[in-house]
């Protein structure tokens, strides 16, 4: 689900000092009061919204457990789970095919005492391990925690647009996720799921197709008439979800990430009838700029000129009838990168001759926890364009554009001050083992 687009001066501790600085560039980008103007009281009305990836158990060994002792659990109100797939057949499934579904990491793998989060083991005969039960152990432990599955990403949108074709095929997928995720009837794998095995875990669908009418990854099919299909689609989840609900007694969320640029918006997405069935939507906040591009850019500000940033994709969200409370401004706990820079100065603008930068897991895509250890090393000088919210670090050659901590204030003071719905993030193996983005996003969005 990777996604793709600035030292001057310390951004301001207090909040009184923060909106002075925000308050600013905001007039200066449209304003704020035409959208709403600030949000209400109370901390607890922002969602914070974070991504769990299914194979981020494996090298990144980033487990479910790991979210509890880092303190993320507890300052989340929705976990994304990521991904379900939709096949061929234009229904969501599950198994063991690599590249497709993974059901050993969601369900079949056994963890002992010290992986899990409540610190038991799992047994031969529960019918539910892996993530989904430590997922399950989780919520137990926060009540108030939300999990949902998200379908689709990157790398699985593949069958969205023929799925989502006719009344019948959009009725049939909506039956088969809803079936397999929200009632939990898992195929049965090595003597685990069966029956209601993952019922009462999720609590809400996240449709991540990229993109409705637009291009997308390698394979994707998209064609016009997804911008209907899509509107059409959505409604057919928000009402089975809400029959389901009326049986349960409980309110299943329906969710989606959306894009920046507002062509793939108009391309796919009808905001105001949208509006009505989502309860929110994820806002594109980052990838603006990516490591495969010739110039260097930054991939996250708040604001920038001629260019994407959140606040332009805050209002070109609001502009085509989107409520600002439904919109949660997506963060990444990433960074994009490039070697080879040429130019001089600080590196930012600059061409490139030597492509993506290296990087633990994927060239050009780096945790900030690994930019975190750069930044301290020494070796690299950090910049920041704090008017505009962003941040970067350069050694001469290799350039860094990232979100810390400074800059995640700062998003959340414009959170509170346009009256947004809240944060999301890209995702929670980024951060620090002891959860310093989350924690500055917690304290931003608590503060008065």
């Amino acid at each position: 689900m990777r996604r793709r687009t600035i030292v001057r001066t310390a951004v301001a501790a207090c909040s009184f000092s923060l909106l002075a600085v925000l308050a600013p560039a905001a007039q200066a980008h449209g304003g704020h009061d035409s959208h709403g103007g600030h949000a209400g009281p109370g901390s607890a009305a922002y969602k914070r919204v974070g991504y769990f990836t299914q194979w981020g158990v494996y090298g990144r060994n980033y487990q479910v457990k790991d979210l509890e002792t880092s303190g993320q659990a507890g300052k989340l109100t929705h976990i994304n789970y990521a991904f379900g797939n939709i096949g061929t057949d234009g229904r969501c499934f599950t198994g063991n095919v690599p590249g497709e579904a993974d059901a050993w990491a969601d369900y079949v793998r056994p963890l002992d005492a010290a992986g899990s989060v409540n610190g038991t083991a799992d047994t031969a005969e529960q019918p539910l391990a892996g993530n989904f039960n430590q997922l399950r152990e989780l919520k137990a432990e926060h009540p108030g925690l939300k999990v949902m599955i998200s379908l689709g990403g990157w790398g699985w949108s593949d069958n969205f647009s023929d799925a989502a074709r006719t009344p019948a095929s959009r009725k049939a997928l909506v039956s088969s996720c809803l079936d397999l995720f929200i009632k939990g009837n898992l195929p049965l794998d090595s003597g685990r799921g069966g029956a209601g095995a993952a019922a009462g875990l999720f609590d809400g669908i996240d449709i991540d197709w990229e993109w409705p009418g637009s291009p997308g990854d390698t394979g994707t099919a998209y064609r016009p008439e997804d911008k209907k299909d899509l509107t059409a689609l959505v409604h057919e989840f928000r009402t089975r979800l809400d029959a389901y609900g009326k049986t349960r007694r409980k309110h299943y969320d329906l969710s989606a990430f959306v894009p920046t640029a507002p062509a793939k918006i108009d391309a796919g997405f009808e905001v105001p009838k949208l509006m009505r069935d989502f309860d929110f939507v994820n806002l594109q906040g980052y990838d603006f700029h990516v490591s495969g591009e010739t110039t260097t850019a930054q991939q996250s500000a708040l604001y920038a000129r001629d260019d994407f940033s959140a606040d332009s994709t805050v209002d070109a969200w609001l502009k085509r009838g989107a409520p600002a409370r439904k919109l949660v401004m997506g963060m990444p706990f990433y960074g994009q990168g490039w070697t080879g820079v040429t130019g001089g100065g600080d590196g930012m603008g600059q061409p490139v001759t030597g492509g993506p930068a290296p990087a633990t897991w994927a060239n050009g895509s780096e945790d900030y926890k690994a930019l975190k250890k750069l930044a301290d090393s020494g070796t690299y000088k950090l910049y920041r364009d704090n008017r505009n919210g962003s941040a970067w670090l350069f050694d001469g050659t290799t350039l860094w554009t990232y979100d810390d901590p400074q800059v995640l204030t700062a998003k959340t003071g414009y959170i509170r001050h346009r009256g947004l719905g809240g944060a999301m993030f890209w995702s929670l193996d980024g951060d620090t083992a002891n959860g310093e983005l989350m924690t500055a996003v917690d304290r931003g969005l608590n503060r008065r």
